[in-house]
């Protein structure tokens, strides 16, 4: 019997043993949870674990936003905004200028994601950009570019490169403006127009050691669904007037709340606007007309009802009506002057002096002429002389 228990136990041990050994052979696997994490360089092999992730396969497909397809796709733009930090709400993304208590700004998100090798940037062939590894830079090599310092991180490895970087020495308060990929297209599945930010690049204002105006240093671009389950993690204050952060940086550009400027859009020869129009005015002109375009867009697919279109009606008549009356009115006021013009001549020509620097001598006859009055007789009423015929005659005619 002691025989058969020892061989029992011996069986149970070897089974808990395989047991252990399976869970430690899972790939990447948490015991608890059963989640496999992935980082921002190797999104494809979801079972391979990384030190340094702290995003799950289902947090990060839970804020990625889904390309749709081409065939649900009518039509397509693509916009280069250029994002001033000074300008509106978009100091929300610049300040703090250091990490504190509120947190960190974008571009610390930014570099301490490259820095930990948790995301992937690319690099900026202006205009031409392609997210693939081909593209992919070296954070390296791109450190070494801008001049910023750093050591390589314990841990890191050739395949898993991971840097530290002092918060002193990331030029946070250098990148002033952003570069934003915007793509508006008509989903013909909700049939409305939507505009979707697809990558967004950093750019250094720096100045030489001359001084003069800033020169801009594009840096890389960054695709937003790689950063954006970080960025709902930092809120944000957009208002002065509110103290109390109620927007994350992922709904700030999820809702495009920023405010930029149009400096390109997507052609053949890869010409930016100030290229194809050089002149000021005729620039403004052909950003304001694409931005009219791309907003009036989604308001011209419908028709509208019967009471909007009475009400455009309506203000149309009266703006007509009311730049008649003002055509009138300048009308009469021409008159008006032309009058007191032609008054003023006549005037003029009586005052006209004979000789250039003589003065008119006037006759005491034509004085006497200009004043004297005429006078005007007054017709009396003529009074009728006719007899009065009494009717009586004398008695001694009638006696004779």
């Amino acid at each position: 019997m002691k025989s058969l228990r020892l061989i029992i136990a011996v069986l149970l041990i070897g089974l808990t043993v395989d047991a252990s050994a399976q869970v430690s052979r899972t790939s990447g696997g948490d015991r608890n949870t059963g989640v496999s994490r992935r980082s921002g360089n190797d999104r494809g092999n979801k079972g391979k674990k990384e030190p340094n992730s702290l995003i799950t396969d289902r947090q990060q497909s839970f804020y990625e936003v889904r390309e749709p397809s081409d065939a649900d796709l009518q039509w397509m733009k693509v916009i280069y905004r250029s994002i001033d930090l000074t300008v509106g709400k978009n100091p929300a993304l610049y300040y703090p200028e250091e990490p504190n208590a509120d947190g960190e700004n974008l571009f610390f998100i930014i570099m301490r994601l490259l820095a930990n090798d948790q995301i992937s940037a690319y690099e900026y062939l202006d205009g031409r950009e392609m997210f693939t590894d081909e593209f992919k830079i070296k954070v390296d090599e791109m450190l070494d570019r801008f001049h910023i310092l750093y050591t390589e991180a314990k841990g890191s490895s050739p395949k898993h490169p991971i840097y530290q970087i002092e918060p002193a020495d990331i030029p946070s308060n250098e990148v002033l403006s952003y570069f934003v990929i915007e793509k508006w297209e008509f989903d013909t599945r909700s049939n409305q127009m939507k505009a979707r930010v697809e990558a967004l690049c950093p750019v250094l204002h720096r100045m030489d050691e001359w001084g003069g105006e800033a020169v801009r240093y594009p840096m890389f671009w960054v695709k937003l669904n790689d950063i954006r389950p970080y960025m709902a993690q930092q809120y944000v204050f957009t208002d002065d007037d509110n103290n109390l952060a109620r927007y994350s940086i992922d709904d700030f550009f999820k809702l495009n709340m920023y405010t930029g400027e149009i400096y390109k859009t997507k052609n053949l020869r890869n010409l930016s606007l100030r290229q194809m129009y050089p002149e000021d005015e005729a620039y403004k002109h052909a950003q304001d007309s694409i931005e009219q375009r791309l907003r009036s867009f989604n308001q011209d697919l419908w028709v509208p009802p019967l009471e909007v279109l009475q009400a455009r009606a309506e203000a149309e008549e009266k703006a007509r009506a009311e730049a008649e009356g003002e055509t009138v009115e300048g009308e009469e006021g021409a008159e008006q002057v032309d009058g007191e013009t032609a008054a003023e001549s006549s005037e003029e020509k009586v005052t006209r002096t004979t000789k250039r620097g003589s003065k008119s001598k006037t006759t005491k006859k034509e004085t006497k002429s200009k004043t004297k009055k005429t006078k005007i007789k007054e017709r009396k009423p003529k009074t009728s002389t006719q007899t009065v015929n009494t009717g009586i005659r004398s008695v001694r005619n009638r006696k004779k």
